[in-house]
């Protein structure tokens, strides 16, 4: 399960998982994210916010994960994932063979470092 908001003002997308990810999550992501590039050329950035990753319902919501991912992160600039998960640490370097958007790590309760990161202009 996914909750998430857009803080359409700094042009961020807060996603937070609190349970296993669902087609219906990416769903639901997808149609925020996608009603906001139609009036915007981009995205300054995604947070994630969880303690450990979630997993998947089902075999369909890996699916829809990556379809969200192929989908957008052109159109997202910067990723914070902000988690005390040990494949966060890892993360940064394999994005980057596959997204285009800077991928950071931040510890979990940084979350305000992690937001001023992603709202700066400096990378």
């Amino acid at each position: 399960m996914i909750t998430h908001k857009l803080l359409t003002e700094d042009a961020i997308a807060v996603v937070e998982p609190s349970g296993p990810l669902s087609e219906q999550d990416f769903k639901e992501l997808s149609k925020s994210v996608d009603d906001y590039l139609a009036a915007h050329p981009f995205m300054k950035g995604l947070l994630i916010h969880t303690r450990q990753f979630p997993g998947w319902e089902d075999f369909s919501g890996l699916i829809h994960h990556i379809q969200f991912v192929r989908n957008h992160h052109r159109k997202i600039r910067k990723v914070a994932l902000v988690t005390d998960s040990k494949l966060a640490t890892a993360a940064p370097r394999l994005a980057a063979h596959f997204v285009s958007a800077e991928v950071r790590s931040f510890e979990y309760n940084a979350y305000d470092a992690a937001l001023a990161w992603l709202c700066s202009d400096a990378n």
